[in-house]
């Protein structure tokens, strides 16, 4: 099989883990007894406890290789989703989601440490956005998966789905994935430690695209929040109608991410990154104008010109955020994962709990993008972006 399909299969627990049960999320508040808001933590959770987990699982990757930790990852992901299937109250539904998070994370980190070793500094970042393209097919089936489980089976059979993923796909990776981690990687001293992270840490370069991977991030996770409540319970449509938005989405955000290596290949990525985020400032006004309109469109069709914008940022400010640690691209790539999952999750929490409207709180995530492009325009920030 070839790597980059091992890779694709260890990088969709992730957004299965978030989109699958997206339609089945006023099911679950009902059955729950929980607000529709509250149970929208659920994805928020799953997000932090996947960034915050990868402090640990980046050093292990590099201590003890890729492949035990893509396997540990999938059995605890495996395990949690059961217990997110069986789960009589919120309560319990965040615990496992919380594990299921850390699960997630270890896919991840895998994943990326193999980009790294395998493809080098020049083309991870193109390989990243093939990548995202992939994980983009997720968002586009998922929902329409997971409201027919929802109508046939409950809310549950989301769970058991991807429980019976984990292990198939455990299956296939402890048979064909190869172990890629570099012979000269670090693998000495405490797993945590300053001495680990502050190479890292301390490179420039590395903290602004990753700040850029974690605004990018949380515009898609405040889509992702908000959809359900704006489109499903604000403007009344079933779960067919939230799935075809959802799913027209997600097919424009597949293109854009598999056309986004060739665009960096031919423009470079500092001009693609620009270029994302004029994109993403364009969406922010976009939304602004239309949000009080109640029509779907309202906040979809700025949604759709945030995507293209993603697709250009993430893929271009991830490979350069990672280009330079080739021989720590596990603490590089975890580090780069918590900026991304655990920061933008923190950040839609909080701008959640200050601002209850979905489309004003979307539309904030889209204007936070702008200070980076005017940072970009500045001698400073165009050093930032050397790779």
């Amino acid at each position: 099989m070839p790597l980059i399909l091992l890779l694709v299969l260890l990088v969709l627990f992730s957004p299965l883990a978030i989109d699958i049960y997206l339609p089945a999320i006023p099911q679950m508040a009902e059955q729950l007894g929980a607000e529709v808001t509250l149970m929208q933590g659920t994805i928020t959770w799953f997000l932090f406890s996947m960034g915050l987990g990868q402090l640990l699982v980046g050093p292990l990757a590099d201590r003890y290789g890729r492949k035990p930790i893509a396997l540990g990852g999938v059995l605890l992901y495996g395990l949690s989703a059961l217990a997110a299937g069986f789960a009589a109250s919120l309560g319990e539904l965040m615990l496992a989601r919380v594990l299921q998070g850390f699960g997630a994370c270890a896919t991840s980190v895998a994943a990326f440490s193999v980009v790294r070793d395998s493809y080098g500094p020049k083309k991870s970042g193109q390989m990243i956005s093939y990548l995202n393209g992939a994980i983009c097919f997720i968002p586009a089936l998922a929902p329409l998966l997971g409201g027919w489980l929802t109508a046939k089976a409950g809310w549950s059979a989301n769970f058991w789905f991807m429980a019976g993923y984990a292990v198939v796909v455990g299956s296939w990776l402890l048979w064909r994935m190869p172990e890629t981690r570099p012979e000269e990687t670090s693998s000495a001293g405490p797993l945590i430690s300053w001495s680990r992270y502050s190479p890292v840490l301390r490179s420039p370069s590395f903290l602004f695209n990753a700040a850029l991977c974690m605004l990018a991030m949380a515009v898609i996770l405040a889509y992702v929040t908000a959809a359900p409540v704006q489109l499903m319970v604000t403007l009344g449509l079933d779960m067919s109608g939230f799935s075809y938005w959802f799913t027209a989405n997600a097919a424009l955000n597949i293109l854009a991410c598999f056309l986004a290596p060739r665009f960096i290949a031919r423009v470079g990525p500092r001009r693609t990154l620009r270029i994302g985020l004029l994109v993403v400032l364009l969406s922010a006004i976009t939304l602004t104008l239309a949000m009080h309109i109640p029509h779907p469109l309202a906040m979809m069709g700025p949604v759709f010109l945030s995507s293209i914008g993603f697709a250009m940022i993430l893929g271009a400010a991830a490979g350069m955020a990672l280009a330079p640690f080739g021989h720590c691209a596990g603490t590089a790539a975890a580090l780069l994962g918590l900026f991304q999952m655990s920061g933008s999750g923190a950040l839609v929490g909080i701008t959640g709990w200050l601002m209850p409207d979905p489309l004003s709180q979307l539309a904030l995530h889209m204007w936070l993008l702008l200070p980076p492009l005017v940072m970009l325009m500045t001698r400073q920030g165009r050093r930032l972006c050397l790779q």
